[in-house]
């Protein structure tokens, strides 16, 4: 979704009003902000991303609804190679 030196969480932040509607968000760390988890919550999306180790706040999440993830990363992988 955006450059490789560039956090994902920014770029994401930008596009958050075109996401459709959904129940919850499955990222990775990389989307661990509390800005972006904040922005989720508001229009209603529950955030299921794990918090990088070294922040200070350890937000929790859904561990058995985040193992899903990789269908979704499988579906793109199929695609795009």
């Amino acid at each position: 979704m955006s450059e490789g030196q560039t956090n994902d969480h920014k770029t994401a932040a930008a596009v958050i009003e075109d996401l459709p509607a959904a129940s919850a968000m499955l990222a990775d760390r990389a989307y661990s902000s509390a800005a972006f988890r904040q922005a989720l919550v508001e229009r209603g999306i529950t955030p299921c991303i794990p918090p990088h180790a070294k922040h200070r706040i350890q937000h929790s999440y859904d561990a058995t609804l985040y193992r899903q993830r990789h269908r979704i990363e499988n579906m793109f992988e199929g695609h795009c190679s």
